[in-house]
């Protein structure tokens, strides 16, 4: 594995960890995780493909700018365009959980010359309500406050016992172990920003834009995650190339809590690509 910090402009790096060979698969957590969540994922695949991890702004090893902008899900999406010139890749299939899948789409959308899959976990379009789009902001913003007031031990103490997460109770011991340490490793400044500037409120939905994007997609929602069960049908109706997952006994985190079952899955889906699907160097 090589490891590298890309100078993405106005105080922003982005931490990036590259291992394995074959067509590239760019890999972007969610909010409060980081390169660490895909552990598993990471030995399932990286005989057969070259691995991209990216800890995102604000999380991991990546920096975390004073200003909220700069978390804008459009702009890092040309942050992660440049990570790939960085990288010397032109193609890749993007892989996003949660807050990742939200980015991975908005690379997708922002340039689509760069993406030749997506599979997105748990993925959202956006909220297309405007009233509770506004709603989401303010809790948002209190969120973040609260984040800044009382520090990450209090946050991940509250965090992890949202209804969310109930379905990680059944995670192994060392498994959840590494999940808590991972959410504790994040900084106040950076998680705060980031529900300030990439928060679902305040990006804005493209939900009227899937039926543009032209690429295959994976859509991957835990079957005990009923809203994102729901958010994963919609989506596939109205993407033009997509297929839809649903994992058994799994919630949110499908690739932590069925991570066996979730590597099959990516896998077998990358496997089936066309040729014209592969990613490929620059």
């Amino acid at each position: 594995m090589t490891a590298l910090d890309v100078d993405a402009g106005d105080g922003l790096t982005i931490h990036v960890e590259r291992e394995g060979s074959g067509s590239a698969l760019l890999l972007l957590h969610g909010f409060t995780g980081s390169t660490i969540t895909w552990s598993t994922l990471r030995e399932a695949l990286r005989d057969r493909f070259e691995l991209l991890i990216v800890d995102l702004p604000g999380h991991g090893r990546s920096s975390a700018p004073a200003d909220p902008a700069r978390y804008a899900l459009r702009r890092v999406a040309d942050d992660l365009a440049r990570v790939l010139d960085a990288l010397g890749v032109a193609r890749t299939t993007a892989l996003g959980y949660s807050m990742g899948a939200r980015t991975a789409l908005q690379l997708a959308l922002a340039h689509p010359e760069r993406v030749s899959a997506l599979v997105l976990e748990s993925g959202s379009p956006g909220i297309g309500d405007p009233t509770e789009r506004a709603a989401r902001i303010v809790a948002d913003e209190a969120l973040a406050t609260s984040i800044e007031r009382d520090g990450i031990g209090a946050f991940v103490d509250r965090w992890e016992k949202l209804p969310l997460w109930a379905s990680q109770d059944a995670l192994r011991p060392v498994a959840r172990a590494r999940l808590r340490a991972e959410r504790l490793a994040q900084r106040p400044q950076g998680l705060a920003n980031s529900l300030r500037g990439a928060g679902a409120g305040i990006a804005p939905p493209v939900t009227d834009r899937l039926g543009t994007i032209a690429t295959p997609v994976l859509l991957v929602a835990g079957a005990l995650d009923a809203k994102y069960v729901a958010l994963g049908r919609m989506m596939r109706e109205r993407l033009p190339d997509a297929r839809l997952e649903v994992v058994a006994d799994a919630g949110h985190a499908v690739h932590l809590e069925r991570p066996e079952t979730f590597a099959a899955i990516v896998g077998a889906f990358l496997d089936a690509l066309p040729e014209a699907n592969r990613a490929s160097p620059l």
